[in-house]
């Protein structure tokens, strides 16, 4: 039996999510009857992703290209959103592959970061075999918006405990100098040291520029809960997505749209991480971070956060759609949402999404950096329950077990239709 999956390791949410399931199958699945193969689909292609891999990963994505699969015996699993998927809505190569037979089974795997799935979305989840979503938040929402509930089932996504261990990483040197407001500081204030755990306390923040995100949310409660003289900074590490690179300027350009108005202590520092760092890095940039911060209106999963927390960190969070399945009290610090608002434009206009507080961010932000020992108590729950729940070994059983489920119903069905 055969298992395809897609895309190959290439910048974005789903293509590293199915890098992760095939890393835990490949490590962790020993049976000899199991090969596996992948193939590009959905994602753009990004040479700065692909050249900032570790060399074992390239090795891999090479050796598993290149494995060869016949169709009739193979389970394709195509890791995008629906829209990617045969015939697909933009261009892109097919999922499932055509003009070769038919595959054995095909699942779509998929999630979405509103409230609903639309309409065209649920057409194409029900002509697939199967739909894997990553969280019960999920699970209620695909059926909910009419996706045959017999095809539906929750396959959480793992994030690799192993690579993301602060144990095994030094802090990466993070900019001091020349911050976003760059206003002169009280000289009575001490200077600001980002890298001192006395002096300094540095929260992380990693997502790509859209509204969905919260940066606005994020902006507006650090500037106006912090000042120069509180010894905090805020670290943004920011993607594009279908928007320039000038980051510092749309952020200067909000705050002065805003009407925020820098303290008399001046301005907290804000750094926008303008250089790239490469995957082999990004346990680094965690380990310089002394918690992680996204209010996101919506998440599918969240990759950023769950590696945040298998680094120990404490992590500040919107408490709905994909961290719900992850994130508690006990091992992190959940932002409630003050309200559900609608996604102003785009194809998915009119659903819904999490507002979340910007008050309830400032208070979570002033506690987690006043309470330091609160917030290691969290961060090591959280890398505990990350071991425990989503370890790639206990991700590879479970996606191991559901692909034994379909490899065998597909033979079932063969037999009869034979007969």
């Amino acid at each position: 039996m055969c298992s395809m999956d897609g895309p190959l390791p290439l910048r974005g949410g789903y293509s590293s999510e199915a890098w992760s399931y095939i890393t835990a199958l490949h490590t962790h699945v020993k049976d000899p009857k199991f090969k596996l193969k992948i193939d590009q689909h959905g994602d753009l292609e990004s040479i700065d992703f692909w050249l900032g891999l570790p060399e074992e990963s390239k090795a891999l994505a090479y050796e598993l290209y290149s494995t060869e699969c016949e169709l009739s015996n193979t389970i394709v699993i195509c890791h995008s959103e629906p829209g990617a998927w045969f015939p697909p809505l933009f261009q892109t190569p097919p999922c499932p592959p055509t003009g070769y037979g038919e595959p054995m089974f095909v699942v779509g795997r998929t999630m979405f970061e509103t409230d609903r799935v639309a309409r065209e979305h649920v057409r194409r989840c029900n002509a697939m075999g199967a739909v894997w979503v990553p969280t019960d938040f999920h699970l209620a929402a695909f059926v909910r918006s009419g996706v045959d509930p017999s095809k539906v089932a929750k396959i959480v996504q793992p994030v690799d405990v192993d690579f993301f261990d602060p144990s095994k990483h030094e802090a990466l040197a993070l900019p001091t100098k020349n911050p976003i407001f760059s206003a002169a500081a009280p000289r009575k204030t001490p200077p600001l040291n980002p890298m001192s755990t006395e002096k300094g306390f540095v929260f992380l923040s990693v997502f790509k520029w859209e509204h969905r995100k919260g940066w606005d949310v994020l902006l507006r409660a650090f500037l106006e809960e912090f000042s120069y003289s509180d010894g905090v900074a805020l670290y943004l590490l920011i993607s594009a997505y279908h928007s320039d690179a000038d980051f510092i300027g749309k952020i200067t350009n909000f705050v002065e749209e805003m009407g925020l108005k820098e303290p008399s202590n001046g301005w907290a520092r804000v750094y926008a991480i303008d250089t790239h760092i490469p995957q082999s890095d990004l346990p680094r940039l965690y380990r310089a971070a002394d918690a992680f911060v996204l209010p996101s209106r919506g998440e599918g999963w969240g990759r950023p956060i769950v590696e945040a927390m298998a680094m120990g960190l404490p992590v500040i969070a919107t408490n709905w759609s994909g961290p719900t399945e992850y994130l508690t009290e006990e091992n992190g610090y959940p932002l409630r949402v003050e309200r559900m608002g609608r996604v102003r434009n785009g194809p998915f206009a009119g659903h819904l999404w999490a507002e979340p507080s910007v008050d309830g961010l400032r208070l979570l932000m002033r506690r987690v950096a006043t309470d330091r020992d609160e917030g290691r108590r969290k961060g090591g729950r959280a890398r505990e329950d990350m071991i425990r729940r989503f370890s790639p070994e206990v991700v590879a059983g479970i996606v191991a077990e559901e692909i034994d489920k379909l490899s065998k119903s597909a033979s079932r069905k063969s037999s009869v239709a034979g007969k």
